[in-house]
């Protein structure tokens, strides 16, 4: 615990060798997307993007799991995705999926084939797209074309991503 106690008492010289402005939010302004992933720690939206304090809404979740759409009880990650969506009018949102994803070895215990774990990977980050695109503050934007929405996967071994093309029906290398 206390390396994470030393970094947190050095973040704002660290930030400010970096040029990163820790001030005042400029009023307005707003993330320039909502990055919707897993609450794995392997998982760092920011150095997987390059951004930058205020750059990525982020909704981290197990397994970056998007709950289904209910107006009764939103749960707190469909208000999370109302507010990106409706409140700061976040321009893109990317879900992104993982490998090593410890999600999908509790649905798969017994294979341990690696085509198998990455295709499940696949499958399961388009599945939270899909439940994304079924939200109606999300599927409004998408009809006036102010949102877009992108699926994509990291690879932890590799430290690479790819994104998913529709005409190619595959994850590709971004």
């Amino acid at each position: 615990m206390q390396p994470l106690i030393d970094e947190a008492r050095t973040f704002p010289a660290r930030a400010a060798a970096h040029g990163v402005n820790l001030g005042p939010h400029t009023t307005g302004a707003t993330p320039q997307a909502m990055f919707i992933a897993c609450s794995d720690a392997h998982v760092v939206p920011a150095l997987i993007t390059g951004s930058r304090p205020g750059d990525l809404y982020e909704l981290r979740t197990y397994g970056g799991r998007i709950s289904p759409f209910t107006e009764c009880e939103p749960t707190s990650e469909a208000q999370t995705i109302e507010h990106a969506v409706d409140v700061l009018c976040v321009t893109d949102v990317i879900v992104c999926g993982h490998s090593r994803c410890g999600v999908i070895d509790a649905l798969h215990p017994d294979s341990e084939a690696a085509p198998f774990h990455l295709a499940a990977g696949h499958w399961h980050t388009l599945m939270q797209f899909d439940a994304l695109s079924a939200y109606p503050c999300v599927q409004a934007r998408l009809i006036d074309r102010t949102l877009r929405m992108h699926a994509w996967f990291y690879d932890i071994d590799a430290g690479t991503t790819a994104r998913y093309d529709p005409r190619a029906s595959t994850f590709l290398p971004l």
